[in-house]
């Protein structure tokens, strides 16, 4: 278990998939009592704006979420602050990776995609062993969590249910 571990969560817009792991990440903490503390910030946001319809009924389909008062989120891009701040910051994509490395240099030890560290992380190794044997990879384009952005309900269904998973195959993997 890592106690107080700083996750930021990152997509491009920050108003679907790095909103949607940010609550599943903190329901966990929060039902682990795992003291995990979350952000979530993209790489391109327009800040300030609210998580879509469709990001919040995706979320309130997940029975464990459902307590969350989504309406309080708001886009927020990403800064030199939260990369600082951050123990992690777990990317949707691999351009979100290349874009934290060629814009915050000093923390590409730090940043991962999240698909990409189920798959890669050894699971008998400190949290820290794991985040540095992942972060020396290359990105995979093919481990992206697909943006659902102007897609259909079930599109954002899809992916709510992907990232769930995933955030649960995290909080395994780190031993909460």
């Amino acid at each position: 278990m890592e106690p107080s571990l700083k996750i930021v969560t990152l997509c491009t817009g920050n108003v679907a998939r790095s909103v949607m792991l940010a609550y599943m990440l903190t329901t966990l903490s929060e039902a682990n009592g795992s003291g995990w503390r979350i952000r979530s910030a993209g790489t391109h946001v327009v800040e300030g704006s609210a998580m879509s319809s469709r990001t919040r009924d995706a979320l309130l389909g997940i029975d464990e979420l459902a307590h969350h008062h989504f309406n309080a989120h708001r886009s927020h891009q990403l800064t030199s602050e939260d990369v600082e701040w951050a123990d992690v910051v777990l990317a949707s994509e691999a351009n979100h990776v290349t874009f934290v490395r060629n814009t915050y240099q000093s923390a590409s030890y730090k940043v991962v995609q999240l698909h990409q560290f189920l798959r890669y992380a050894p699971l008998d190794e400190p949290f820290d062993a794991q985040l540095f044997a992942v972060a020396s990879m290359e990105p995979e384009p093919q481990l992206d969590v697909a943006d659902p952005a102007g897609g259909e309900d079930a599109t954002y269904r899809a992916c709510a249910q992907e990232l769930w998973e995933m955030a649960q195959a995290f909080a395994v993997v780190l031993g909460d």
